[in-house]
């Protein structure tokens, strides 16, 4: 699954970026209890974690799971939330809307043996090079020239 949308900046530049979306989705028990999201070391490109929900999986114990989230702060410091306590009995999901982390993100359960599973999506900004856009605006540019001539309709007049 991909969604592709191009966006122009607040600055009026027609400076372009691409942003394509993916699936995201992990497990963590106490076989697995941390996953790193991690980036491709790639100059233009900028990845994005989207979490959108955490569940308790089949086989959840009646206990406390605590996932918690490790990412860059604004001030480009590690810092670790909590982000839910899951209980089978009470709250066995959560939905965290559109809550969205710059790669690296380290997801970790904190406490209990779950299964939780940790959904969202993979966000890929990109940006577009500035001959694929000429190359892309000339194909719409059609001159007076080779279009045809449009002459008007005659009326037919009542006898």
């Amino acid at each position: 699954m991909s969604f592709v949308e191009d966006e122009v900046s607040d600055s009026g530049v027609d400076s372009r970026s691409r942003l394509e979306s993916y699936v995201f989705s992990c497990e963590l028990s106490s076989e697995v209890p941390f996953y790193t999201f991690q980036a491709d070391e790639d100059d233009d490109v900028e990845h994005f974690l989207e979490l959108r929900t955490i569940c308790l999986g089949d086989g959840a114990k009646e206990e406390n799971n605590v996932v918690e989230v490790t990412a860059m702060n604004h001030q480009g410091k590690k810092t670790s939330v909590p982000v839910a306590n899951l209980n089978i009995s009470c709250l066995p999901m959560v939905s965290l809307g559109e809550f969205e982390l710059m790669a690296p993100v380290t997801l970790r359960l904190k406490s209990g043996t779950g299964p939780v599973t940790v959904s969202g999506l993979h966000l890929v900004a990109t940006e577009n090079e500035e001959s694929e856009l000429s190359d892309d605006d000339d194909d719409d540019d059609v001159s007076e020239e080779e279009m045809p001539s449009v002459k008007p309709a005659k009326k037919k007049q009542k006898a």
